[in-house]
């Protein structure tokens, strides 16, 4: 082999190594679901790829499923659904969710009554990069009702899930409505 060639073979190498680091610094970035909390939606050990880069573009919405780190864990993520927006006051009273004093129904995903409201007994008024998220599976799930998660603010918002990718059986788009 020439040094020529050698030459192009780690140049070639290189920049393919640049591109994968924009790509998963940026754009997209693999993670998986460690648990029950977005059952039946997610299951635990389901591998997702998350879009990093549409927040760039449009706020987050209601009903979006996102990622953002653990507080107290190094490089560990949970994935949540964004159920209060920036500007909302947010309560969960009697075991259902309120924005803004009115009872949340168009939430198809927490389907079950809350038993803990946890800190959101209180009404809780978002500021204007605040969220609140919850898991699916209500009951059984650490969210914006505990108070070493809390509210989310917009920079915490690492990415929003984009595809599912395993199970094979399983995947496909994620919906966020």
């Amino acid at each position: 082999m020439k040094a020529k060639e050698i030459i192009n073979w780690v140049v070639y190498f290189v920049c393919l190594l640049a591109v994968v680091f924009v790509i998963n610094t940026f754009v997209v970035q693999r993670t998986m679901v460690s648990g029950d909390s977005m059952y039946p939606y997610l299951h635990n050990k389901d591998q997702l790829m998350m879009d990093k880069l549409s927040y760039r573009f449009h706020d987050p919405e209601r009903y979006d499923i996102i990622v953002f780190p653990i507080k107290f864990e190094e490089n560990t993520f949970y994935i949540k659904r964004i159920i209060g927006l920036p500007g909302e006051t947010v309560q969960v009273k009697d075991g259902y969710t309120y924005i803004n004093g009115k009872k949340l129904t168009s939430d198809i995903y927490g389907k079950e009554v809350m038993d803990e409201p946890g800190i959101a007994e209180e009404p809780i008024k978002l500021g204007s990069d605040e969220y609140f998220v919850l898991g699916d599976n209500r009951n059984h799930s650490s969210d914006s009702r505990v108070a070493s998660v809390g509210v989310l603010t917009r920079d915490m918002l690492i990415g929003r899930a984009w595809v599912r990718i395993y199970p094979f059986n399983k995947i496909g788009v994620i919906k966020h409505e």
